[in-house]
């Protein structure tokens, strides 16, 4: 197998942390909250036998960049409730520094929705800056130092570009998210959290973000040596290959790790991407494509969760034709991302991770989410899921002994 269904460090429910002690797993009242809304059903009462369990870590509820439902992504902050939670694998999306530091990231350029730099000197050094109402900044970490980014702070990621100054550009967060804990978020190198995750008995998930190609040419000497830093700062810090799963939209990343680093590249995951409007992924798959990817050395592809869902003729979730071919051709499966949708009111106005269900008919509230996950669990059969709130999976994956 090569998901393991619980922490190693996790056996009894708990675990240490420098400065912490001893932490037991609390997925928090969210779950309860939504099992409590389903509609009556086989699954709901499943889910309600496991209200007074003993939660522990699961390997198949993985913090997508922490949990950035509340916390700013990619934060210490962040990763710290992912684990605390009981996810029992982080995201680091990491991308780089002018001076080749990885850190972690969403994008390269993504520094003026997802810190307070537009509010900072270091505004001078971005690759647009902000210069007042309507301005549309562009800040890279690339544009830094490391020391430089160190002194940035995180925040939720959002904006504001009709504010009428830097400080009310950093606002814009969603209604159905939170800056309660956005005050002081603590940015992280790569190699910091991986530090974090094994001290938190945590398993490591980086993604190579894409990038300025000259910028990246200008650092690294080219893509596959970029591809490369990310594993030399794994076998720096000694980590099991068992314990990452380095992932890249780019299938070129994903090829150099299987052929040249084959420890790790033999959980080397392939993301691709969903066109809602063209109802594939990006690029599309067909059933040619799969075959050469498998030849290739790729075993586990990430498509979104869109991408492996379907209604049928009764309105009920079932898998996608897409999830059908990637299981007959033995692939294993991961998927993204639970809880970043705003369901109060259902599937029809949620965006993209529910466009299989435009109309709402099987996902008509937030508690629906449930149903989608036991079809990824059960029918699709998936190794795991990202989630910006990790513990409403942890849940899940509990009371199904996952």
């Amino acid at each position: 197998m090569l998901w393991g269904a619980v922490g190693t460090s996790q056996a009894a429910g708990m675990f240490g942390a420098p400065g912490h002690g001893p932490m037991a797993v609390q997925v928090g009242p969210r779950p309860f909250y939504l099992v409590a809304g389903m509609q009556d059903s086989a699954l709901k009462a499943e889910l309600e036998s496991c209200r007074g369990g003993m939660f522990r870590r699961t390997d198949f509820s993985i913090g997508h960049r922490g949990a950035p439902l509340q916390f700013p992504e990619h934060t210490r902050e962040s990763y710290e409730a992912a684990a605390r939670m009981g996810a029992g694998i982080v995201e680091c999306d990491v991308t780089f520094t002018a001076d080749g530091a990885l850190v972690c990231r969403h994008a390269e350029c993504d520094l003026h929705t997802t810190t307070n730099i537009v509010t900072t000197p270091l505004n001078a050094k971005c690759s647009v800056p902000y210069s007042g109402p309507g301005s549309a900044p562009k800040c890279c970490a690339s544009d830094l130092t490391l020391a430089e980014f160190r002194t940035l702070r995180g925040k939720m990621d959002a904006s504001d570009p009709a504010a009428a100054d830097a400080e009310g550009y950093l606002g814009g967060t969603a209604d159905w998210r939170t800056d309660l804990y956005a005050a002081d978020g603590t940015l992280m190198t790569f190699a910091e959290s991986i530090a974090l995750n094994q001290s938190l008995g945590v398993k490591h998930t980086p993604e190579l973000k894409g990038g300025d190609a000259a910028r990246i040419a200008s650092v690294f000497g080219g893509q596959a040596p970029y591809a490369q830093a990310l594993i030399d700062t794994l076998q720096a810090a000694g980590v099991d290959p068992r314990d990452a799963w380095p992932q890249s939209f780019n299938l070129a990343d994903v090829l150099y790790w299987i052929d040249n680093t084959p420890r790790y590249g033999r959980q080397a995951v392939y993301l691709v991407d969903y066109d809602p409007a063209g109802g594939q992924t990006v690029p599309p798959l067909p059933m040619s494509d799969l075959r050469a990817l498998k030849a290739q050395g790729v075993r586990i592809i990430a498509p979104p969760l869109p991408a492996l869902l379907a209604l049928d003729d009764e309105d009920r979730i079932v898998p996608s034709a897409l999830a059908r071919d990637l299981k007959r051709l033995g692939f294993d499966i991961i998927t993204w991302t639970f809880e970043r949708s705003d369901l109060r009111r259902g599937a029809s106005g949620a965006g993209f991770y529910y466009a299989f269900d435009p109309e709402g008919r099987a996902v008509a509230s937030d508690s629906d989410m449930y149903k989608a996950l036991d079809v990824l669990a059960m029918d699709v059969g998936i190794l795991g899921i990202f989630s910006d709130w990790p513990g409403t999976v942890t849940y899940y994956a509990n009371c199904k002994g996952l």
